[in-house]
């Protein structure tokens, strides 16, 4: 079990953890996790097919090669590699790549090639993010042209309006309707598992697909043909990460319950029922999700699977903004403006920058590709390669976290590495098709990551070394006479040590200073939650001058606010009832001797700096008690 139950209390800052039995959170799970991998039916086997460009027999041989392949891929990488072995691997009950990379960072001395992998991971996830609303919606919605073929020309229409709505109703938060989301998708699993029996009925032999010796034999025996094949079959486990990367909001074992004992059968279910259609002579070129749903049932199916794939996408959104967050306060982004839209789910969360780019990259997608077989060629790399690079993290895991024997972590990480890489150079191949879409945007992200984190340990070590020493500094105000006015000035400082340089310019320019001072620095660890009594560490270092540190978990928002609070509470002497807080705002200017950053990464960052969240709502400062000195700086 992780290290954190569902049930256990956060600390001070941090989210509560939802609470109920293993079966009510595995339902709540179900909305959330699952609609990623939930929704994959609707192309899987459809785009397998359209990859094979023989007559019946042939598609007959695809079907029963592939649902073997499929079967057993979700056997392999979902429930052994994510659900039994990377659930595993917490921190402090967070999963995903960004929380294991900050978990195996923060015990490496040189965590470089870990933060790469990792950071690269998360990038590439943003990528596919962007492709899976629309390949979801539109593969719902093109159950109408089954219907009538004169509602075709509607399809992408229809798309591009639910995901507007979509993406424009996320300001106001999706809490009320989120609690429908568990039930809906109970639904959705256990009606795609009753029509999968009701096509295995009708050729029975599809079982035989269960031999894992028949999906290798058909990829080994296929060629360049199976080769390609595979790449398809990869799209059952897209959303497989989402398992992984929401355990923190859930718990370990109502995810493993809800995958084992309903979406697990239910996928394998309906993939074998769609193969038996083609067995039982149904052409290839139908499409085999709907053709299992009776006629008369078509138009209620169709719309259950747009609230599943509306679902499936929300859950993306929600993930995208979960990991800004991640890596905003791990210092990979900048600030962003990050509303909470419900008091009650920690999760619940709204930022409006990455919603808006993911709006406009989501509906540009659609418009340029139009079927979801045409998506399909763009979907799954990306996802690949993060998977790839998950299991190339999760044999440190195995060593230093799990304490595994190399010989037993070399064989399970070798054999995560080998399927994920088969599936990886099998995507390559769709390169040219449109894989450059998610692999362009992760390149972008990843290149916007390096340059602000650079940028701001060059800004750190310029700021740094211009610290004075308490003592020097306090003396001077005595030598020179410098006044000092009732009050707390509060100056926030990215050092343990020295003089701040706004407090600094701040007496050099007012020629005086309040009467008690408390510099705090802001720290993030790498874990997600950081317990009461880790939260704030201070001494007085000088008469009147107190210097703190505050420690905030990754998946904390920092309020200094309350960390003052905490601080007079146990007896620092400052005054809360008058409190000025002092910030300072950077212009970042080009060094003259030019040994900084290349220009073109400075003009970039200096854009960043600028556009970044104000640092008073990041730190939940109230606005009229706060100084903003501004200064430039050169890096």
């Amino acid at each position: 079990m992780s290290s954190t139950s569902p049930s256990t209390p956060r600390s001070h800052g941090a989210r509560a953890m939802p609470e109920g039995s293993v079966p009510a959170m595995a339902l709540a799970a179900l909305g959330v996790v699952f609609g990623d991998i939930g929704t994959s039916p609707l192309y899987t086997l459809k785009t397998v097919l359209a990859l094979d460009g023989g007559g019946q027999a042939a598609a007959s041989a695809t079907a029963l090669g592939s649902l073997s392949l499929i079967v057993w891929t979700l056997v392999a990488v979902t429930t052994v590699k994510y659900v039994s072995v990377a659930m595993r691997v917490d921190n402090r009950g967070e999963g995903g790549i960004m929380a294991l990379m900050a978990l195996l960072g923060g015990r490496k001395k040189k965590p470089g090639v870990i933060v790469a992998f990792g950071l690269f991971g998360a990038a590439l996830i943003y990528g596919d993010g962007a492709i899976t609303p629309a390949i979801s919606v539109l593969s719902a919605l093109e159950g109408l042209s089954i219907l009538t073929p004169k509602l075709d020309a509607y399809i992408v229409p229809l798309t591009v309006a639910i995901l507007v709505v979509l993406f424009l109703v996320q300001p106001r938060g999706t809490a009320a309707i989120g609690k429908m989301f568990g039930p809906i998708m109970l639904v959705w699993f256990l009606v795609m598992g009753v029509l999968g029996i009701w096509g295995i009925v009708q050729h029975p032999s599809v079982l035989a697909a269960l031999n894992p010796l028949l999906g290798l034999g058909y990829l080994f025996s296929g060629g360049a043909g199976a080769f390609l094949v595979l790449g398809a079959v990869f799209l059952c486990v897209t959303g497989a990460e989402a398992l992984y990367a929401d355990m923190g909001h859930f718990g370990r074992r109502p995810i493993q319950a809800a995958w084992l004992a309903i979406v697990f059968p239910c996928l394998v279910l309906n993939y074998a029922g769609q193969a038996a259609l083609v067995l039982n002579g149904t052409p290839a070129s139908v499409n085999t999700f709907y053709a299992l749903c009776p006629s008369v049932l078509l138009m209620p199916y169709v719309l259950l699977a747009t609230v599943a794939t509306i679902i499936a996408s929300q859950a993306i959104i929600t993930g995208a903004f979960s990991m800004t967050r991640q890596a905003i306060q791990l210092g990979w982004l900048p600030r962003l403006r990050i509303a909470q839209t419900s008091a009650l789910g920690y999760g619940q969360i709204y930022v409006g920058a990455v919603n808006w780019l993911l709006m406009a990259v989501t509906i540009v997608l659609t418009l340029l590709f139009k079927k979801s077989d045409n998506l399909a060629a763009a979907y799954g790399i990306a996802v690949s390669a993060t998977m790839l690079m998950t299991s190339v993290l999760l044999f440190i895991a195995m060593r230093e976290h799990l304490r595994w024997s190399l010989p037993v972590s070399a064989a399970i990480s070798g054999c995560f590495i080998l399927v994920d890489s088969a599936f990886f150079l099998a995507n390559s191949a769709k390169i040219a098709e449109g894989g450059y879409v998610p692999l362009a945007i992760a390149g972008v992200i990843y290149g916007l990551m390096w340059v602000w984190h650079t940028g701001r340990n060059a800004l750190m070590h310029t700021i740094v070394s211009k610290y004075v020493p308490v003592a020097e500094f306090m003396a001077g105000l005595e030598k020179k006479g410098v006044p000092r006015v009732p009050g707390t000035a509060v100056f926030l400082t990215r050092s343990k040590r020295g003089v701040p340089p706004v407090m600094a310019w701040h007496v050099r320019h007012n020629r005086a200073l309040h009467g008690k001072i408390f510099v705090v620095n802001v720290c993030v660890e790498p874990e997600p939650w950081v317990e009461p009594q880790d939260r704030l560490h201070f001494f007085q270092e000088a008469p009147g001058f107190w210097r703190a540190t505050a420690n905030f978990g990754f998946m904390e928002r920092p309020d200094i606010p309350v960390v003052l609070q905490e601080a007079k509470e146990r007896g620092c002497d400052i005054s809360l009832e008058d409190v000025t807080y002092y910030v300072g705002h950077e212009t970042v200017v080009s060094r003259e001797d030019g040994s900084g950053m290349p220009e073109w990464a400075e003009i970039l960052f200096a854009a960043m700096e600028r556009n970044a969240a104000h640092v008073t709502d990041f730190f939940k400062l109230p606005a009229d008690q706060v100084v903003e000195i501004g200064r430039q700086v050169a890096i």
